[in-house]
């Protein structure tokens, strides 16, 4: 419990510093709950063969999540924009596609490693820092890297929304507001 306990405090701080240096792109002051990581890693794909694709992990509480429903680490592939939360994901996952990247750059890093589609995309993005037009190009991608059925599991901070910014061309599959979160926020399940 100590060991949990210690590794939750270097997260978070690990999750300020970085906030501090670019709130843009980090989004939150501290890492998702772990009942808003149960929420969004419950949308695994049905197929154990898909890939999982995993977006803006941070520290990694929705990757654990992940795994702890089932996901085989050798499925998972992440997408990190920051090098140190990209080097702590690696040294705790790595059996795991742990890329250091832009995630709106994911067709392209998807296929250098040969991987042409994903049963799910699990995205913990700060959308609502980014521009509509932003967030339309990033959902387009995901768009034509899900299967058929695949599930784009986003949350957001605006809860008064059920859908997430750029996601006009999806189906509102389920929508949940997780309200032990710091702050509360919406996970919404899209589809093709």
């Amino acid at each position: 419990m100590a060991k949990n306990l210690m590794a939750t405090l270097s997260d978070t701080g690990l999750f300020l510093q970085e906030w501090l240096a670019n709130p843009k792109r980090t989004g939150s002051i501290v890492p998702s709950s772990r009942g808003l990581a149960t929420a969004m890693a419950r949308w695994l794909p049905k197929d154990p063969e898909s890939y999982v694709l995993e977006l803006g992990p941070g520290t990694g509480v929705v990757t654990d999540a992940l795994i702890a429903q089932g996901l085989r680490e050798k499925k998972l592939v992440v997408i990190e924009h920051n090098p140190k939360m990209a080097g702590l994901l690696r040294d705790r996952y790595p059996r795991a596609h742990i890329i250091t990247g832009d995630a709106w750059e994911l067709d392209t890093l998807l296929r250098d490693r040969q991987i042409e589609s994903v049963g799910a995309v699990i995205s913990s993005l700060p959308l609502l820092n980014f521009s509509e037009d932003q967030a339309e190009a990033l959902a387009q991608k995901i768009r034509v890297m899900l299967e058929p059925q695949g599930n784009w599991v986003q949350f957001t901070y605006r809860l008064h929304k059920l859908r997430p910014r750029g996601a006009a061309n999806f189906q509102l599959h389920a929508s949940k507001i997780v309200w032990f979160n710091v702050p509360p926020a919406r996970v919404s399940v899209l589809q093709k």
